[in-house]
């Protein structure tokens, strides 16, 4: 059973600088739980086409995965897709201006859980739901303290 997920958050942050966080996926090891690191694996500038491999945990186990950037509306949204790892999954980040100096961000997580995973579905779907919410709880916290 696919799994999708949404989560949005306000921000009191300019939309380009919400973007270009969320963007660098480098960054999700600060803002995401469970990532122990991401690290782009071609070179710049961002764009379709630029991959990245990361590493996390997730109900005790250590998961690679290589993503590869699928679409890319600079300042506005990107979108990611796994190519290698547990389960394919595709992740699109949106940031819209709402004002001077805020935002709405949020994003989209969509996948397939195979193996044990496909078992737990409805579990699974519960789990990365309350995790999503968290991060971007984290993320507004976070860059919203930057001032």
């Amino acid at each position: 059973m696919p799994i999708s997920v949404t989560a949005h958050v306000e921000l009191a942050r300019p939309a380009a600088e919400v973007f270009d966080y969320v963007s660098n996926f480098e960054n999700n090891p600060v803002w995401q739980g469970g990532m122990q690191s991401a690290t782009f694996t071609s070179e710049p500038p961002l764009r379709v086409g630029s991959t990245y491999d990361q590493i996390a945990t997730f109900l005790g186990r250590t998961i690679v995965t290589s993503f590869e950037v699928t679409a890319f509306d600079p300042g506005r949204s990107i979108t990611i897709e796994s190519t290698s790892g547990t389960f394919p999954i595709t992740v699109t980040r949106t940031v819209e201006a709402t004002g001077e100096g805020s935002c709405r961000a949020g994003a989209q997580v969509e996948g397939e859980p195979g193996g044990l995973f496909k078992l737990a579905s409805p579990l699974m779907r519960r789990m990365v739901e309350g995790s999503v919410r968290k991060d971007w709880a984290k993320l507004k916290e976070l860059l919203e303290a930057g001032d």
